[in-house]
């Protein structure tokens, strides 16, 4: 039997960071943080319903769980982004599902 070994070469690693930057629209319900994939911003969207289904959320101050929850929202927001999962305009959204 003969084998031959093929050497995998590193594929090109997507880099995700985030900064802390984060918005709130009262019209839409939606808080927003920001990702920086590699070097490009990507709006990562959450509505308050999901926020509501994961959280205790403060009609007053949704933002609030945003920023205590914040370390969750990344790692979900870091799974949406490696499947390549955006919407038309480049953002993504965080669904439920995607929240550990």
């Amino acid at each position: 039997m003969h084998l031959t070994r093929h050497r995998t070469l590193p594929s090109d690693k997507t880099e995700i960071s985030f900064p802390l930057l984060e918005s709130w629209n009262p019209m839409t319900k939606v808080a927003t943080i920001a990702a920086e994939v590699n070097k490009k911003r990507v709006l990562c969207r959450v509505s308050m319903e999901v926020l509501q289904e994961k959280w205790r959320v403060s009609e007053e101050e949704p933002m609030q769980t945003v920023v205590e929850n914040r370390l969750t929202l990344q790692a979900a927001a870091r799974r949406v982004i490696e499947d390549e999962a955006y919407e038309e305009d480049g953002s993504i959204v965080i669904r439920s599902e995607n929240i550990s």
